[in-house]
């Protein structure tokens, strides 16, 4: 006669709390737990809001005027009366810092936000449609990203002319290569999966298996890709501010900063300090957050967390 087993031997092992929350949890929100545990990543991130409240508030949190001059505190030291010292009109040092956050967060924000739509959509185009598209657009990336992204910004700064929205605008062109080749390998690899042939077989649109299905599983790359952009376009625009590409004097911007502070070196280190420090701490951050996030999309690491 077989042995029909008791209910105590044949029921389940319970699943302890903690399991149930994992298994319950989304990727996002695993994703976001594993982020929030790397201490470097979270660094980064109350780094770069505080920069971006530093921008936002610029007005009630900056002690002076950033244009006005003082010729009585011509290149005056660090002081009580201005933390971050004088520049060679008298303006003050740490005033100029804080306003110029704003045109470096926007330069990056705004010029990334460009790059990114415009190399996802022809990514998604090229990956997609493939055939002759996919090579007249994979040449012509080929071709951007053979000159260096930050000589390429600079002749096209140089042909629309000098200012902050056309520094934005040629930053975010000379990226967008960068998104189009991540986007284009991105969608290579999910179009040949099983649910999109799914979507297919039952008569989805071909953009709806775009904007629905591949779209959504060649994000994680993508954000991580955008951190990482932001930092190389705060740079941009500080190198193009620098050699008089971007933010027009006497607006403040860290890169102007920079280029007027070289003929002060011996006289006044403080003008060229400041400036160096903040744009060294924000892309830091946004290099800090952008490994971090790295980390926490990859599926291979989602069972440690």
């Amino acid at each position: 006669m077989t042995h029909i087993p008791s209910p105590a031997v044949i029921t389940a092992h319970p699943m302890s709390p903690t399991d149930q929350a994992r298994r319950e949890a989304g990727p996002w929100k695993r994703a976001f737990r594993k982020l929030m545990r790397n201490r470097l990543a979270t660094l980064g991130l109350a780094t770069i809001l505080f920069f971006m409240l530093l921008a936002l508030l610029a007005p009630w949190v900056s002690p002076y005027d950033p244009l006005a001059t003082n010729w009585g505190a011509i290149r005056k030291a660090p002081s009580m009366e201005h933390w971050f010292g004088t520049d060679e009109l008298g303006r003050d040092v740490l005033s100029r810092v804080i306003w110029g956050t704003r045109a470096s967060m926007l330069a990056g924000v705004v010029s990334v936000f460009i790059s990114l739509v415009a190399g996802v959509t022809i990514g998604l185009l090229a990956g997609f449609v493939g055939g002759v598209f996919d090579g007249v657009i994979s040449r012509i990336t080929d071709a951007f990203l053979a000159c260096p992204f930050l000589i390429l910004a600079i002749a096209l700064a140089a042909f629309l002319g000098p200012n902050l929205t056309n520094a934005m605008i040629a930053i975010g062109v000379s990226a967008a290569p960068i998104f189009v080749r991540l986007t284009r390998a991105q969608v290579l690899n999910v179009k040949v999966e099983d649910y999109i042939e799914a979507a297919r077989a039952i008569g989805c649109p071909p953009s709806r298996i775009v904007m629905s299905h591949i779209l959504p599983n060649v994000t994680a790359p993508l954000i991580v890709q955008t951190t990482l952009a932001i930092a190389a376009a705060v740079i941009a625009e500080a190198s193009l501010s620098f050699l008089g590409l971007g933010q027009q004097p006497p607006d403040p911007s860290w890169g102007s900063m920079l280029n007027t502070a070289k003929n002060f070196m011996e006289d006044a280190p403080w003008m060229a300090i400041w400036p160096g420090l903040a744009i060294f701490v924000l892309v830091l951050a946004f290099n800090l957050l952008g490994d971090g996030l790295r980390d926490a999309l990859d599926p291979r690491s989602r069972q440690s967390i």
